[in-house]
This record gives structure tokens, C-alpha cells and sequence, in this order.
């Protein structure tokens, strides 16, 4: 883990920004696995810092639903269920669709081009990493948060960002490894812009539900090769 110290300097403010974004995406990426306990006296000694500054970034981590805490078990990373799981994506495959729809309507121009732009280097990055994921950077750097933005509708934005943005991004991160979805995935990134600069509002919107929907069905597929394994095992 890197070491980020010496919080009496000037950069003791961007701090806990650091430590949060740290955590942030070692709990996207499963290098903190779902379930696990946080230990603080050792996740403030691995990364340098006081028990408040960790203190600070875990509250952050809460508030994005990302950790939970409980009187009695301390602080866990989220792990949802797979009936939970399951309903998450039902849900975001309906808003996901909305949105979309709502981008081809309002997306300027120059907002288009630069999600053209954006999936470049979603590809670069998925080349670097030999086709295994397909991790995207939160906020301007991720596709369906550009495209929410796009849908110029803030409940909307409210709803997905508030509470299911963070745990979309972590399941559909670690559910894209080992499995050829991030080349397919890029591919229906791609078909979703077409829609969109087309001002295909329809298509769009049946574009962006049938891409969740397929990555929806892969957690369904593994998932039910888990259990199959489970029981030979058994």
C-alpha cells in the first residue's frame, strides 16, 4: 500500500481525499474483497496516517454505500447478495435506459465527441490490461455517469449517483474479469454513441437496456457455474 504521511503540512487538507480515492478503488477492484472487515489500527499504520484522517475517508466510503457499519461487528465492505444483486441490476437496466434515452435527446456535439473521445481510451486502457477488465475512472471518466449527465435530469441523477453508482461500478468491474465482456461491452459502448449522435431516442434507450441486461445475465451465468461447482464439490 502506499504511504501517504506527514499530515501536519500544508497538504494535510487533500489527505483524506487520497486516502478515500485509495480505498475507494481498492474496494471497486476486490483488492478489499466484499464482506471483509476494516481494521483500522491496521489500514492507518499500512497507509501512514491518524485514526481521524481514516476515520474521515471511511465516513465518505459509508455515505457512497460502498462500507457499512454496525454497533456490534464494526465497519464491513458492502457485500450484496445475489437476489440483491440481481434487483440492482433489474433497476439500473430500466433508469439506465431512461437516461440513455434522455442523452440522445439533449447531449450536445461536443459532449458526444468527447465520449468518443472517452471510449479511446477506455480502449488503450483495456489493451494495457490484455482484454482482462475493464476498469472505468469514476465521475467524467466513466460512461454511464457521462451519459447521466447527458440525460440533463436531475432525480435521475440524484437516484443513480446517490446510491447505486458506487455499487454498480464495483459489480460491474469485478464481474467483467476473466470473461470476454470488456471487449464486448466497448463494442456496445460504441453502438449506444452511434444512437446517440443519431438523436435515436428509442434506439438509444434499447441499446443501453439490452448492454445492462447482457452484463445482468453474465452475473446470472457465473453465478449459477458457481453453484454447479459448489455441489460437484459437495
Amino acid at each position: 500500500m502506499t504511504v501517504l504521511s506527514n499530515e501536519t503540512s500544508p497538504l494535510s487538507a487533500p489527505l483524506t481525499d487520497r486516502i478515500f480515492d485509495l480505498l475507494q478503488d481498492s474496494i471497486i477492484k476486490g483488492e478489499i474483497p466484499a464482506g471483509s472487515k476494516i481494521s483500522e489500527p491496521e489500514l492507518a499504520k499500512a497507509y501512514g496516517v491518524s485514526r481521524g484522517t481514516l476515520r474521515e475517508a471511511l465516513s465518505r466510503l459509508e455515505e457512497r454505500h460502498l462500507i457499512v457499519r454496525s454497533p456490534n461487528h464494526g465497519a464491513r465492505v458492502i457485500s450484496l447478495s445475489y437476489e440483491e444483486l440481481i434487483d440492482t441490476y433489474q433497476i439500473r437496466e430500466v433508469l439506465g435506459g431512461l437516461a440513455c434515452s434522455l442523452a440522445a435527446q439533449n447531449m450536445t456535439g461536443d459532449e458526444i465527441g468527447e465520449l468518443r473521445r472517452l471510449l479511446d481510451e477506455h480502449e488503450k486502457s483495456i489493451e494495457e490490461d490484455h482484454g482482462l477488465s475493464y476498469y472505468q475512472k469514476e465521475g467524467e471518466l466513466d460512461f454511464h455517469y457521462r451519459i447521466l449527465q447527458g440525460s440533463r435530469n436531475k432525480k435521475l441523477l440524484v437516484i443513480l449517483d446517490g446510491g447505486l453508482y458506487q455499487l454498480i461500478r464495483m459489480y460491474r468491474y469485478q464481474f467483467s474479469t476473466a470473461s470476454p465482456r470488456p471487449y464486448l461491452a466497448l463494442k456496445e459502448h460504441r453502438r449506444i454513441v452511434d444512437a446517440i449522435e443519431e438523436r435515436d431516442s428509442e434506439l438509444a434507450d434499447l441499446l443501453m437496456r439490452r448492454h445492462i441486461r447482457t452484463a445482468r445475465i453474465n452475473v446470472e451465468e457465473r453465478h449459477k457455474s458457481a453453484m454447479t461447482k459448489d455441489a460437484d464439490n459437495g
